[in-house]
């Protein structure tokens, strides 16, 4: 994902730069197209990282959830062995 970001972001500079050092006095229709089509691929993948950012950080959240639940239910098993041993 990092690499088609990294791409895009390549593709934009170097289409800006070939606009300002054109020959022309300005940027053809069809450049300009071309550079609003990348600014909008471009705008679409940060969008897709965020979500995921978004989701890994969900899923590390639920992680540390579970593993706050197993160590709750491990320490209420070790008691019950305890208590189980306390009674024989």
């Amino acid at each position: 994902m990092k690499k088609i970001l990294k791409t895009s972001i390549a593709t934009v500079l170097l289409v800006g730069a070939l606009t300002v050092v054109g020959c022309s006095s300005g940027p053809s229709d069809e450049e300009l197209a071309q550079l609003a089509s990348l600014k909008a691929e471009v705008a679409s993948l940060q969008k897709a990282v965020d979500a995921k950012k978004a989701e890994k950080s969900d899923l590390e959240n639920q992680i540390v959830a579970k593993q706050a639940e197993l160590a709750q239910a491990q320490k209420d098993q070790d008691l019950t062995r305890e208590r189980l041993k306390s009674q024989q």
